[in-house]
């Protein structure tokens, strides 16, 4: 006898969930690659580089040595400080390691934000296009959604005027990223410093997502925390995943004023706990161990970034902007005639080719593309081969 099972009833905030495309092209690209089709990977956000060895090493070391029990919610005493540390001196601003919270992953700082500070029908502003979880957990804890625009003319970055109109006496959070994902896009400070002006005193936080911060390829990444008033108003999202290689380890963190950092430490003890006490000992070597890899890292998507521009910009019908950071390219593909979905679909099913479609970021995003620079020169330049031979064969 077969068992059958009634439908499961679902709360109704399930259904307001979205979800990242990048993984549902991933599966379908693996699909294909099952059936013997060769595919090249520019879907993916994460770099394709081996966490480096002393990382590795002090993670080891930290298991044989005992680092795994429960530990602080906040996360351990040393991580904490050499946050505080690095976050000083790389924003200019002071912090205290209690200003700290560590996090499985930079995500949960995310949905603690929304959970500690907006309630349902409150208003958070959000890029678009953008992260696609920013506007799925805006949705998910009832509260309105509210796209502020990234202007491809402006290098993607977003107008201060227009920005600061979209503020309502709902307003609770307005969320920025820079570097940003997915068009690489870096706020400058001319953008920044007149909307922390605006900003100043009022009853609006700020989640400056900086997960990027340290792949940028031109000046400084600056952060909005930075300008005179605002610290206390902003928490900063960060992490190891992208500066270190580290995305499977699931270690970041947020800086945040102090009484705020105990509300995401009481949310971290109801749904994690705590962080794994020997990552958190793998971060502390990240970062006051060798910085030489994240140079290198750097250099290196660089020079795929100059290689992947000059590519694109062969194509027919498509047009790229060079990024200023993170290791993303946002070609524009509104000259083929062609939706994003069409194009992105087509080069992967007919070319062999996995990107993303820009509508996966948001309405905002249509006539583009999201491709990935995390992938070796010689991938970049066979994708680019295959993307011309399928334009020249198809538009016309």
């Amino acid at each position: 006898m077969v068992a059958t099972h009634r439908k499961i009833e679902l709360a109704e905030r399930m259904s307001r969930l979205g979800t990242e495309s990048a993984f549902e092209v991933l599966v379908r690209a693996r699909e294909l690659e099952a059936r013997g089709k060769n595919i090249i990977h520019l879907e993916i956000g994460e770099p394709d580089f081996a966490t480096p060895a002393n990382i590795v090493e002090a993670a080891i070391h930290a298991l044989r040595d005992g680092w795994t029990h429960y530990g602080p919610p906040a996360g351990l005493p040393a991580l904490r400080e050499a946050i505080a540390e690095e976050v000083s001196k790389s924003r200019g601003i002071s912090v205290d390691p209690a200003e700290v919270v560590v996090t499985p992953g930079a995500k949960p700082i995310l949905f603690f934000a929304l959970l500690a500070l907006v309630e349902p029908d409150d208003e958070v502003l959000y890029p678009n296009p953008g992260f696609p979880i920013y506007e799925s957990m805006i949705n998910f804890v009832g509260a309105k959604p509210v796209p502020y625009a990234l202007h491809e003319e402006r290098a993607f970055d977003f107008i201060p005027d227009e920005l600061a109109a979209l503020l309502t006496s709902r307003t609770r959070l307005i969320i920025l990223n820079s570097p940003h994902n997915p068009t690489g896009g870096v706020s400058r400070r001319a953008s920044l410093e007149p909307l922390a002006a605006t900003l100043a005193g009022r009853d609006i936080f700020v989640l400056s997502d900086e997960i990027y911060h340290r792949l940028i390829y031109e000046g400084d990444a600056v952060s909005i925390a930075s300008f005179p008033g605002m610290k206390d108003q902003v928490i900063i999202l960060d992490g190891f995943s992208k500066t270190y290689a580290m995305t499977g380890w699931r270690l970041g963190y947020g800086v945040m004023r102090q009484d705020l950092a105990q509300e995401f430490a009481l949310l971290m003890t109801n749904s994690n706990s705590c962080t794994a006490s020997f990552t958190q000992m793998a971060g502390l070597e990240a970062l006051r161990g060798d910085q030489g890899p994240v140079e290198a890292m750097r250099i290196e998507f660089r020079g795929r970034r100059e290689v992947i521009v000059e590519g694109l910009n062969r194509i027919r019908g498509f047009r790229c902007a060079e990024p200023h950071g993170a290791f993303y390219v946002f070609p524009n593909i509104s000259a083929t005639g062609w939706s994003s979905r069409e194009v992105a679909d087509a080069l992967l099913n007919e070319a062999g080719v996995a990107c993303l479609a820009g509508t996966a970021f948001g309405a905002w995003g249509e006539g583009h593309l999201r491709l990935s620079f995390a992938n070796s020169v010689e991938n970049i330049q066979e994708a680019l081969r295959r993307m011309g031979e399928w334009a020249e064969k198809t538009l016309h």
